[in-house]
């Protein structure tokens, strides 16, 4: 009997699916729009093909003639239809880039060169920042403007389309309907919020003497004289001391204080399977906000920065007055993928280089991205472990990032980010 149930509400759930018409509703809208027949006109053409057939089959002159005609009703509508409206219009200058949480207004304004009715306006909104703009005019003489307000909610970061503002019209009997643009479509970009946060690069996890430098600065003023040692194939000429070549007949370069980088690289975890499940995904949404505000903190500063995720760099390496602006668009375009981490960890490994400060932000630090962790830091490379405590696994991170030597802070839910970095977890110290 329980069986047979089953069976009949699995049955009634198909045939729900197969009759839901809200399915198939964006299929005939864009179906709409192509052709320029509605719904009804369809149903209309429909009738008049069964007419034709039903008088041909039983030799009906009467069908005929509502056939021709109902055809030739869908064929004037449809064609008179087809000129353009003598119809203008304009949205205000909106700012193609905002903040979290900020609220935009934006004004319509809608011309008409004669005498219209029945004339629909249209914004298409998203549905992240607000509800669609419908604005029905019944009639709009010549020379008439109008002008509607709306207000754009920038709840959530992102990369959003705005537009396009167009107008719609029809017959009076609804069998055809066409679409002018009035004013494109355009891309606006929300920044993720982001704070005044501090963090000292440091080039290597461990030094000769083990003392590091007290302030970290960027090249080229920062690089703290250490002493000098011979030349190697590769090393700057502009660091040669020629003096020091004149009295011993040895080229001599100036060696710089370990510990101090203008090499910054954020590595963030965009791997969907360990963040929460949420939408948008509250984990991941913070660590965005960590990465971009470590971004901007070490732009600002002078540092050369890019950011790495687990599907490949996010961006050039930055530096510059424009860079922290670049790095906000392409933080506020950041998405999750399905790769794991661990292949923007090994991308890092093969990398010759050891002269950057690396910082990685992840939910899950498991054993295989452990291990191939374990051989950056075997290079003697710095790296800053962002723990996002979201669930009762995100402990293990903090514990195996701290077990490998890296420093270690931990970012939880609704947590200033600021307070989160200062304080750390692991001290970072090689035994």
């Amino acid at each position: 009997m329980d069986g047979l149930r089953e069976l009949a509400s699995r049955a009634g759930a198909a045939f729900t699916r197969a009759t839901d018409v809200r399915r198939f509703r964006p299929k005939l809208l864009r179906l709409q729009r192509k052709i320029g027949i509605t719904p009804i006109g369809l149903l209309g053409i429909a009738m008049a093909v069964g007419l034709w057939l039903l008088g041909f089959i039983v030799a009906g002159k009467t069908l005929y003639l509502f056939a021709y005609g109902a055809a030739l009703l869908i064929l004037v509508t449809y064609f008179t239809g087809k000129r353009s409206l003598p119809l203008t219009g304009a949205r205000s200058e909106v700012r193609a880039r905002a903040r979290e949480g900020e609220i935009l207004g934006v004004d319509l304004t809608l011309h008409a060169k004669r005498r219209l009715s029945t004339v629909v306006l249209e914004e298409q909104i998203p549905e992240r920042l607000g509800t669609p703009v419908q604005l029905p005019i019944a009639t709009l003489h010549s020379g008439e403007d109008i002008q509607h307000s709306y207000r754009l909610f920038c709840k959530r970061r992102g990369a959003y389309t705005l537009g396009p503002l167009i107008a719609r019209w029809g017959d009076p009997i609804g069998l055809t309907q066409r679409e002018m643009v009035l004013v494109p479509e355009f891309e606006l970009l929300i920044h993720p919020n982001i704070e005044n946060v501090s963090d000292r690069p440091l080039t290597r996890q461990f030094e000769d003497p083990p003392i590091r430098p007290p302030v970290s600065k960027p090249w080229p003023s920062g690089l703290e004289f250490y002493g000098m040692r011979e030349y190697a194939p590769g090393d700057d000429l502009r660091r040669i001391v020629w003096r020091a070549f004149a009295k011993t007949g040895v080229l001599m370069v100036r060696e710089a204080e370990q510990g101090i980088t203008d090499q910054i690289t954020v590595i963030l975890d965009t791997g969907r399977q360990y963040h929460s499940k949420d939408e948008p995904s509250e984990s991941f949404e913070a660590g965005v906000r960590v990465a971009a505000s470590l971004a901007v903190k070490h732009l600002t500063e002078g540092y050369a920065v890019s950011i790495e995720t687990n599907d490949g760099p996010l961006t050039r390496k930055l530096r510059g007055p424009g860079a922290p602006m670049q790095m906000l668009d392409a933080c506020a375009r950041l998405e999750m993928g399905k790769h794991p981490i661990s292949k923007a960890i090994m991308r890092l490994a093969t990398d010759p280089r050891r002269d950057a400060h690396n910082v990685l932000i992840t939910p899950r630090l498991k054993p295989e991205e452990a291990a191939q962790l374990r051989l950056l830091l075997n290079k003697g490379v710095s790296v800053l472990v962002v723990a996002l405590m979201w669930d009762e696994h995100s402990s293990e991170t903090l514990n195996t990032a701290t077990a490998l030597g890296c420093q270690v802070v931990e970012m939880r839910p609704g947590q200033s980010i600021a307070g989160a970095l200062y304080t750390q977890v692991g001290a970072g110290s090689r035994r």
